[in-house]
C-alpha cells in the first residue's frame, strides 16, 4: 500500500511515518509538509502512480487541507476508486465533517492523533474496497 502524508508539522509526518511502520501499514510513504508540493507531485505521477490512501492534515498554512482538495479536482477521475483521502485534524467541529462530505474523493475525516486501531481500521477499509 502506498501512503501520501501531507502535513505541515515534521513531527506528526516523523510521527505518522513510524506508527505506520509499526503497524506494517504501508510498503511506501512519501510525505509533504507543503501541500502544493503534493498537488505537483499527483501532476507528474498520475495516472502511472496512484497512492492507495492520502492522509492529509486540515489546517495548514498558505494552502489548507481544503485547497489541496480543490486544487486536485482535475484529476478526480483518476483518483476515484483507486485513491481514499482521509482528513486528519485536531478540530472536532461538526462543520469540518459536512464540509468533507461536498468532497467525493474524502473517505473519512479522523480526528488527530492517530494511533494503531485507527490506522488499521483504515487498512481494512482500503482492502474492503479494492476486493
Amino acid at each position: 500500500m502506498h501512503i501520501v502524508l501531507i502535513d505541515d508539522d515534521y513531527i506528526s509526518i516523523f510521527l505518522t511515518t513510524k506508527l505506520l511502520q509499526r503497524e506494517n501499514i504501508t510498503d511506501s510513504i512519501t510525505s509533504f509538509q507543503l501541500p502544493q508540493e503534493a498537488v505537483y507531485y499527483l501532476q507528474n505521477t498520475l495516472p502511472d502512480q496512484v497512492p492507495d490512501v492520502i492522509l492529509l492534515d486540515l489546517n495548514m498554512p498558505i494552502m489548507s487541507g481544503w485547497d489541496f482538495l480543490d486544487a486536485i479536482k482535475p484529476f478526480e477521475s483518476q483518483l476515484a476508486g483507486r485513491c481514499s483521502i482521509y482528513i486528519l485534524t485536531s478540530s472536532l467541529a461538526p462543520s469540518d465533517k459536512l464540509k468533507a462530505e461536498e468532497y467525493s474523493l474524502v473517505t473519512s475525516v479522523i480526528p488527530k492523533p492517530l494511533d494503531g486501531p485507527k490506522l488499521q481500521a483504515i487498512r481494512a477499509q482500503v482492502l474492503e474496497n479494492r476486493s
